[in-house]
Protein backbone atom coordinates (compact mmCIF):
# COMPACT_ATOMS: atom_id res chain seq x y z
CA UNK A 1 0.00 0.00 0.00
CA UNK A 2 1.18 3.54 -0.66
CA UNK A 3 2.89 4.92 2.43
CA UNK A 4 0.76 8.19 2.53
CA UNK A 5 -2.25 5.96 2.39
CA UNK A 6 -1.09 4.23 5.50
CA UNK A 7 -0.18 7.39 7.08
CA UNK A 8 -3.41 8.93 6.64
CA UNK A 9 -5.22 6.25 7.88
CA UNK A 10 -3.10 6.35 10.89
CA UNK A 11 -2.81 9.83 11.74
CA UNK A 12 -6.40 10.79 10.39
CA UNK A 13 -7.88 7.78 12.92
CA UNK A 14 -9.37 9.87 15.56
CA UNK A 15 -11.55 11.57 12.55
CA UNK A 16 -12.13 9.22 9.71
CA UNK A 17 -12.75 5.25 9.23
CA UNK A 18 -9.70 3.52 7.84
CA UNK A 19 -11.77 3.78 4.33
CA UNK A 20 -12.69 6.75 4.41
CA UNK A 21 -9.16 7.92 5.24
CA UNK A 22 -7.81 6.04 2.50
CA UNK A 23 -10.30 7.93 0.08
CA UNK A 24 -9.26 10.89 1.30
CA UNK A 25 -5.33 10.23 0.88
CA UNK A 26 -5.89 9.05 -2.30
CA UNK A 27 -8.48 12.61 -3.21
CA UNK A 28 -4.30 14.17 -2.15
CA UNK A 29 -2.43 12.16 -3.74
CA UNK A 30 -4.12 12.73 -6.96
CA UNK A 31 -4.35 16.35 -6.84
CA UNK A 32 -0.86 17.11 -5.75
CA UNK A 33 0.67 14.48 -8.25
CA UNK A 34 -1.77 14.96 -10.62
CA UNK A 35 -2.36 11.33 -11.12
CA UNK A 36 -5.21 8.62 -11.23
CA UNK A 37 -6.08 5.90 -9.82
CA UNK A 38 -4.08 3.07 -11.32
CA UNK A 39 -0.88 4.94 -10.86
CA UNK A 40 -1.73 5.10 -6.91
CA UNK A 41 -2.35 1.21 -7.30
CA UNK A 42 0.93 0.22 -9.26
CA UNK A 43 3.13 1.91 -6.79
CA UNK A 44 3.99 4.90 -9.12
CA UNK A 45 2.60 7.66 -6.32
CA UNK A 46 5.16 6.33 -3.37
CA UNK A 47 7.79 8.71 -4.00
CA UNK A 48 6.89 11.94 -4.09
CA UNK A 49 9.38 15.12 -4.76
CA UNK A 50 10.41 17.46 -1.96
CA UNK A 51 7.40 20.34 -3.11
CA UNK A 52 4.99 17.25 -3.17
CA UNK A 53 5.90 15.85 0.16
CA UNK A 54 5.35 19.29 1.49
CA UNK A 55 2.22 19.96 0.34
CA UNK A 56 0.86 16.45 1.32
CA UNK A 57 2.33 17.15 4.71
CA UNK A 58 0.54 20.34 5.38
CA UNK A 59 -2.54 18.39 3.82
CA UNK A 60 -2.55 16.35 6.56
CA UNK A 61 -1.76 18.62 9.00
CA UNK A 62 -4.62 20.15 8.61
CA UNK A 63 -6.93 17.36 7.82
CA UNK A 64 -5.65 16.11 11.68
CA UNK A 65 -7.41 19.57 13.01
CA UNK A 66 -10.14 18.30 11.10
CA UNK A 67 -10.38 20.80 8.44
CA UNK A 68 -12.66 18.98 5.50
CA UNK A 69 -10.53 18.05 2.51
CA UNK A 70 -12.84 19.91 0.44
CA UNK A 71 -11.93 23.49 1.75
CA UNK A 72 -8.37 22.75 1.56
CA UNK A 73 -8.69 21.87 -1.92
CA UNK A 74 -10.66 24.91 -2.45
CA UNK A 75 -13.32 22.45 -4.69
CA UNK A 76 -15.20 20.02 -4.77
CA UNK A 77 -17.03 17.56 -7.01
CA UNK A 78 -20.65 17.64 -7.58
CA UNK A 79 -22.90 15.63 -10.14
CA UNK A 80 -19.48 15.52 -12.03
CA UNK A 81 -18.55 19.04 -11.96
CA UNK A 82 -16.40 20.75 -10.30
CA UNK A 83 -17.04 23.54 -7.77
CA UNK A 84 -15.61 26.10 -5.79
CA UNK A 85 -15.79 25.91 -1.66
CA UNK A 86 -14.72 27.65 0.85
CA UNK A 87 -15.80 27.93 4.34
CA UNK A 88 -18.65 30.40 3.66
CA UNK A 89 -20.62 27.78 1.64
CA UNK A 90 -21.50 24.58 2.59
CA UNK A 91 -19.68 21.26 0.68
CA UNK A 92 -22.39 19.90 -1.59
CA UNK A 93 -23.69 15.89 -0.20
CA UNK A 94 -24.53 12.88 -2.07
CA UNK A 95 -27.87 13.34 -1.05
CA UNK A 96 -28.09 16.46 -2.96
CA UNK A 97 -27.45 14.83 -5.93
CA UNK A 98 -30.31 12.99 -5.18
CA UNK A 99 -32.89 15.88 -5.29
CA UNK A 100 -31.48 17.11 -8.23
CA UNK A 101 -32.34 13.96 -10.23
CA UNK A 102 -35.77 13.83 -9.01
CA UNK A 103 -36.00 16.82 -10.19
CA UNK A 104 -34.68 16.16 -13.60
CA UNK A 105 -37.03 13.59 -13.81
CA UNK A 106 -39.71 15.28 -13.35
CA UNK A 107 -38.60 18.39 -15.46
CA UNK A 108 -36.86 16.23 -18.44
CA UNK A 109 -36.90 18.72 -21.38
CA UNK A 110 -39.28 21.50 -20.11
CA UNK A 111 -38.66 25.05 -20.52
CA UNK A 112 -39.10 25.73 -16.84
CA UNK A 113 -38.24 28.57 -14.35
CA UNK A 114 -37.38 27.92 -11.05
CA UNK A 115 -35.48 29.39 -7.72
CA UNK A 116 -33.32 28.02 -5.44
CA UNK A 117 -33.64 29.58 -2.09
CA UNK A 118 -30.48 29.60 0.24
CA UNK A 119 -27.93 28.49 -2.81
CA UNK A 120 -24.92 28.31 -0.90
CA UNK A 121 -21.89 27.59 -3.62
CA UNK A 122 -24.60 27.28 -5.84
CA UNK A 123 -24.23 23.40 -6.59
CA UNK A 124 -28.37 22.95 -6.85
CA UNK A 125 -28.99 25.80 -9.66
CA UNK A 126 -26.05 26.16 -11.38
CA UNK A 127 -26.22 21.97 -11.90
CA UNK A 128 -29.88 22.36 -13.19
CA UNK A 129 -29.11 24.91 -15.22
CA UNK A 130 -25.88 22.68 -17.20
CA UNK A 131 -28.17 19.70 -17.31
CA UNK A 132 -31.29 21.51 -18.71
CA UNK A 133 -30.27 24.38 -20.37
CA UNK A 134 -33.42 25.33 -21.26
CA UNK A 135 -34.37 26.01 -17.76
CA UNK A 136 -34.59 29.58 -16.32
CA UNK A 137 -32.76 29.58 -12.85
CA UNK A 138 -32.73 32.14 -10.02
CA UNK A 139 -30.62 31.47 -6.68
CA UNK A 140 -31.68 33.09 -3.62
CA UNK A 141 -28.92 33.29 -0.67
CA UNK A 142 -28.73 35.96 2.62
CA UNK A 143 -25.00 35.38 2.81
CA UNK A 144 -23.10 38.16 0.41
CA UNK A 145 -20.07 35.38 0.82
CA UNK A 146 -22.34 32.61 -0.61
CA UNK A 147 -23.58 34.14 -3.57
CA UNK A 148 -19.67 35.58 -4.54
CA UNK A 149 -18.65 32.08 -4.47
CA UNK A 150 -21.89 30.98 -6.60
CA UNK A 151 -21.61 33.85 -9.23
CA UNK A 152 -17.95 32.23 -9.91
CA UNK A 153 -19.03 29.22 -10.06
CA UNK A 154 -21.36 30.14 -12.31
CA UNK A 155 -19.04 31.76 -14.75
CA UNK A 156 -16.66 28.74 -14.80
CA UNK A 157 -19.22 26.52 -15.28
CA UNK A 158 -20.59 29.03 -17.73
CA UNK A 159 -24.14 28.77 -16.38
CA UNK A 160 -26.75 31.63 -16.56
CA UNK A 161 -28.12 32.09 -12.92
CA UNK A 162 -29.85 35.29 -11.61
CA UNK A 163 -28.73 35.47 -7.94
CA UNK A 164 -30.64 37.50 -5.32
CA UNK A 165 -29.44 38.93 -2.73
CA UNK A 166 -32.12 38.55 0.16
CA UNK A 167 -33.85 36.61 3.44
CA UNK A 168 -36.05 34.26 2.99
CA UNK A 169 -37.48 34.85 6.74
CA UNK A 170 -38.41 38.69 5.50
CA UNK A 171 -37.88 38.26 1.08
CA UNK A 172 -38.58 41.49 -0.71
CA UNK A 173 -37.82 39.51 -3.54
CA UNK A 174 -40.87 39.28 -6.30
CA UNK A 175 -39.73 36.59 -8.50
CA UNK A 176 -43.36 35.82 -10.05
CA UNK A 177 -44.72 32.39 -12.28
CA UNK A 178 -42.20 29.94 -11.04
CA UNK A 179 -42.83 26.38 -12.40
CA UNK A 180 -40.49 25.08 -8.83
CA UNK A 181 -38.90 25.48 -6.03
CA UNK A 182 -36.13 23.75 -4.24
CA UNK A 183 -34.38 24.31 -1.44
CA UNK A 184 -31.67 22.76 0.90
CA UNK A 185 -32.07 24.76 3.72
CA UNK A 186 -30.91 24.94 7.15
CA UNK A 187 -32.60 22.34 9.18
CA UNK A 188 -29.80 20.70 12.47
CA UNK A 189 -31.24 21.75 15.41
CA UNK A 190 -28.89 22.71 18.41
CA UNK A 191 -29.79 19.63 20.36
CA UNK A 192 -28.45 17.23 17.42
CA UNK A 193 -24.58 18.94 17.54
CA UNK A 194 -23.01 16.20 19.64
CA UNK A 195 -23.97 13.70 17.25
CA UNK A 196 -22.21 15.83 14.55
CA UNK A 197 -18.68 15.22 13.39
CA UNK A 198 -15.82 17.67 14.29
CA UNK A 199 -14.80 18.65 10.76
CA UNK A 200 -18.58 19.37 9.61
CA UNK A 201 -19.37 21.38 13.38
CA UNK A 202 -16.00 23.44 13.78
CA UNK A 203 -15.39 24.44 9.94
CA UNK A 204 -18.84 24.36 7.76
CA UNK A 205 -20.87 28.36 8.07
CA UNK A 206 -23.17 27.42 10.87
CA UNK A 207 -26.11 29.82 9.24
CA UNK A 208 -26.50 27.69 6.64
CA UNK A 209 -27.03 24.16 9.21
CA UNK A 210 -28.38 24.96 12.52
CA UNK A 211 -31.97 25.86 13.30
CA UNK A 212 -33.42 26.52 16.79
CA UNK A 213 -34.68 23.56 18.73
CA UNK A 214 -38.61 24.83 19.17
CA UNK A 215 -38.49 25.99 15.42
CA UNK A 216 -37.24 22.55 13.04
CA UNK A 217 -39.63 24.05 10.24
CA UNK A 218 -38.89 27.62 10.61
CA UNK A 219 -37.32 28.10 6.62
CA UNK A 220 -39.38 25.29 5.52
CA UNK A 221 -42.94 27.41 6.26
CA UNK A 222 -41.12 30.70 5.39
CA UNK A 223 -40.46 29.08 2.04
CA UNK A 224 -43.78 27.17 1.53
CA UNK A 225 -45.84 31.03 2.04
CA UNK A 226 -42.87 32.14 -0.57
CA UNK A 227 -44.17 29.51 -2.88
CA UNK A 228 -48.05 30.22 -1.93
CA UNK A 229 -47.26 33.70 -3.64
CA UNK A 230 -44.65 33.31 -6.69
CA UNK A 231 -45.26 29.68 -7.74
CA UNK A 232 -48.15 28.95 -10.83
CA UNK A 233 -50.68 26.92 -9.80
CA UNK A 234 -49.46 23.17 -10.21
CA UNK A 235 -45.98 24.31 -9.09
CA UNK A 236 -43.96 21.89 -7.65
CA UNK A 237 -42.04 22.60 -4.15
CA UNK A 238 -38.93 20.13 -3.45
CA UNK A 239 -37.08 20.35 -0.11
CA UNK A 240 -33.92 18.18 1.56
CA UNK A 241 -35.49 17.62 4.55
CA UNK A 242 -33.90 16.58 8.41
CA UNK A 243 -34.94 12.39 8.16
CA UNK A 244 -36.74 13.27 12.09
CA UNK A 245 -39.06 15.96 10.95
CA UNK A 246 -40.90 14.09 7.64
CA UNK A 247 -44.05 13.24 8.77
CA UNK A 248 -44.10 16.87 10.82
CA UNK A 249 -43.24 18.33 6.56
CA UNK A 250 -45.71 16.64 5.34
CA UNK A 251 -48.44 17.76 7.32
CA UNK A 252 -47.29 20.94 8.02
CA UNK A 253 -47.39 21.29 3.75
CA UNK A 254 -50.51 20.33 3.79
CA UNK A 255 -51.64 22.53 5.84
CA UNK A 256 -50.44 25.03 3.76
CA UNK A 257 -52.42 24.07 0.89
CA UNK A 258 -50.18 21.88 -0.75
CA UNK A 259 -50.91 18.39 -2.39
CA UNK A 260 -49.59 15.26 -3.46
CA UNK A 261 -46.82 15.71 -0.85
CA UNK A 262 -44.48 13.04 -1.30
CA UNK A 263 -41.29 11.83 0.99
CA UNK A 264 -38.43 9.84 -0.42
CA UNK A 265 -35.81 8.10 0.89
CA UNK A 266 -31.62 8.60 -0.12
CA UNK A 267 -29.71 5.80 -0.67
CA UNK A 268 -28.82 4.78 2.75
CA UNK A 269 -32.82 4.62 3.46
CA UNK A 270 -33.50 8.03 5.36
CA UNK A 271 -36.38 10.23 4.27
CA UNK A 272 -34.60 13.14 3.14
CA UNK A 273 -36.37 14.62 0.53
CA UNK A 274 -39.95 16.02 -0.36
CA UNK A 275 -41.98 16.76 -3.12
CA UNK A 276 -45.09 18.66 -3.18
CA UNK A 277 -47.39 20.79 -5.55
CA UNK A 278 -49.44 23.86 -5.26
CA UNK A 279 -53.46 23.34 -5.89
CA UNK A 280 -54.32 24.06 -9.34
Amino acid sequence: MNPWVIKFQQELAHLYEAREAKNIAYWALQTICQCETTDILLGRCDHLNESQEERMTDFLRRLSQGEPLQYILGETSFFGLSFLVNKKVLIPRPETEELVSWIGEDYQGKSVRFIDIGTGSGCIAITLKHLHPQMSALAMDISEEALSVAQENANRLSAEVTFLHDNILAPKSECGALDFIVSNPPYITHKEKPQMRKNVLDHEPHLALFVADDKPLLFYEAIADFGQKQLKNGGGLYFEINEQFGKETKEMLERKGYEEVTIRKDMQGKERMVRCRKKR
